[in-house]
């Protein structure tokens, strides 16, 4: 099972680091961290991660996962990410995203006709690509599997470890993890949240996008 995960500059660390955590303790994982250029990626936390192989190493892999950032739909200005997210699609049994890395996935022509999800700021967006936007926390349609909001990945993650593992490999992985929410405030859902926390968030986070 070969597992790339696209890095890039200003991307969200706990987008591809919670999923990773999970899928690269599948029996017979390997994973590869792949960037425009291998070396130092600064997340928009400013955490440094390290993309190990640059596009040009990678001409395939069994599962693909687009991480999202502020800065995602940015990437519509690299046709080479692109090109490759699509030519990396191509060959995988399950293309993935988290959070705004769905939007990538819709630039790069993969979401038309699919149902997807995204962070709740930016769901709507979907459209723009021609993609069916479903406010669900994981949207599977075909071979393609979609996130919400940052968080959702780790759910992703042990979905998709239960069907590639099986059900007792996923069980055991959330265990050793000790994936058992339970936070300090019930506001992680923007139906729970106060309506003015909620509006002022909205717009802090989408003047963050480009679009």
């Amino acid at each position: 099972m070969n597992i790339a995960f696209l890095f890039y500059d200003q991307m969200t660390a706990l987008d591809a680091i919670g999923p990773h955590e999970i899928l690269s303790r599948i029996p017979g994982a390997s994973v590869f961290r792949v960037a425009r250029q291998k070396g130092p990626i600064r997340t928009d936390s400013e955490l440094l991660l390290t993309a190990d192989h640059s596009l040009t190493d990678v001409r395939k892999a069994d599962l693909l996962l687009i991480p999202g950032g502020g800065n995602a739909t940015t990437l519509s200005d690299h046709p080479d990410i692109l090109e490759w997210v699509r030519s990396i699609h191509a060959t995988t049994t399950w293309t993935t995203s988290v959070c705004t890395g769905s939007l990538i996935l819709g630039a790069a022509g993969i979401l038309s006709g699919h149902r997807a999800t995204s962070h709740w700021v930016t769901v709507d967006l979907l459209s723009k690509w021609n993609a069916l936007p479903t406010r669900e926390r994981i949207v599977e349609d075909g071979k393609i599997i979609t996130a919400a909001g940052v968080s959702a990945g780790i759910d992703m993650a042990l979905y998709l470890t239960a069907k590639i593992a099986g059900e007792p490999v996923a069980h055991s992985l959330q265990l050793g993890i000790e994936y058992d929410p339970d936070p300090p405030f019930d506001v992680g859902s923007p139906d729970k949240a106060d309506p003015i926390l909620r509006e002022a968030l909205r717009k802090r986070l989408l003047a963050r996008f480009t679009y």
